[in-house]
């Protein structure tokens, strides 16, 4: 049979740990069955008092996802189940009655895009929403404020109403020149 994608659910915060353990035992016991083993993270961008830091986020925390071989009747490989099973942190398959449901090609597909993003591009963490009372920072109109109507996270770019001469005026605005009220 050809490689499946199955989620093993992994005790919080260790999924890192598992994933290393797990590809290691694997090269070790020199198990063919196990394909790629991923914890899926995204970049994020966050910017705190004008500093710029980029950070991994996991995507599905408490998860791992494992490519492996299954029999014919659906189960992990002997060898491969074992070795799972005894690792320290992993919990279960996810699936029915003892047998792991193989993931959806669509979400693998989705699954892989996310984690081979390149990671030069990270998003940005705008941590403002629609609807939110925001005051410029600097700018032309500094000390403003205004309320978010939109954001463009692919840009960084907030639209900001604010009341000018007592008119409504939209203004695109980077999302760190401005701060919640």
């Amino acid at each position: 049979m050809a490689m499946q994608w199955y989620v093993l659910r992994v005790a919080s915060n260790k999924e890192e740990q598992v994933r290393e353990s797990l590809a290691h035992k694997m090269e070790v016991e020199g198990v063919k069955s196990v394909g790629r083993i991923m914890v899926p993270t995204e970049a994020i961008k966050r910017i705190r008092g004008g500093k710029q830091r980029v950070h991994k986020r996991k995507l599905y925390p408490g998860y791992v996802f494992m490519e492996v071989e299954p029999k014919e009747d659906g189960r992990i490989p002997d060898e491969a189940f074992y070795i799972i099973k005894e690792t320290m942190g992993v919990g279960d398959f996810i699936g029915t009655e003892g047998i792991p449901t193989p993931m959806r090609d669509t979400d693998v597909a989705k699954m892989l895009k996310e984690v081979e993003k390149p990671e030069d591009t990270p998003n940005i963490k705008v941590e403002f929403e629609k609807g939110d009372v925001v005051k410029i920072r600097e700018g032309a109109f500094e000390n403003f404020e205004g309320t978010v109507d939109s954001i463009d996270e692919e840009r960084g770019i907030v639209r900001v109403i604010v009341t000018i001469f007592g008119r409504s005026t939209p203004l695109d605005i980077e999302y760190w020149q401005i701060e919640k009220v």
